[in-house]
């Protein structure tokens, strides 16, 4: 199976619009513009990037871990970026056949973790992440 990354067009249009429409509560999502320059495409790449002719994440989970933690701590957008990084986690799950089974507060609450890690247990954060998503994503019928 062929791992399908996401475009930049894909957060435009799909997670940044969902979250923004669907997640607003009360403080709101800026306009996709006004993201920082690169953090956004450093982030979508991270996960497919090569070292040493190797895939440090090669599977579609150790991908979509890395991809939920870079969205939350690399803070593409002044404010959004949890409710950005759980859209574009599902987006991603999605165009890969999966989904999350897990309600929409205890899948926010674990982002909400995630942003409050310190940044020095990435490693130890990116596998927390893998080890949830072992456990809540199943394969789309």
């Amino acid at each position: 199976m062929t791992i399908q990354p996401l475009t930049i067009g894909e957060i435009q249009y799909l997670a940044h619009r969902l979250a923004k429409e669907t997640m607003g509560w009360d403080e709101p999502i800026p306009d996709f513009s006004t993201r920082f320059p690169n953090i956004l495409e450093s982030c979508l790449a991270t996960p497919f990037q090569k070292f040493a002719k190797q895939d440090p994440y090669p599977s579609l989970l150790n991908k979509a871990a890395v991809l939920f933690y870079l969205m939350i701590k690399n803070h593409p957008w002044q404010n959004g970026n949890k409710r950005i990084a759980v859209t574009t986690l599902l987006v991603f799950l999605y165009n890969n056949g999966r989904w999350l089974e897990i309600s929409n507060q205890e899948l926010y609450n674990f982002a909400r973790l995630i942003a409050a890690s310190p940044a020095k247990l990435k490693d130890s954060m990116v596998s927390a992440v893998n080890q949830f998503l072992t456990i809540y994503v199943k394969r789309l019928k």
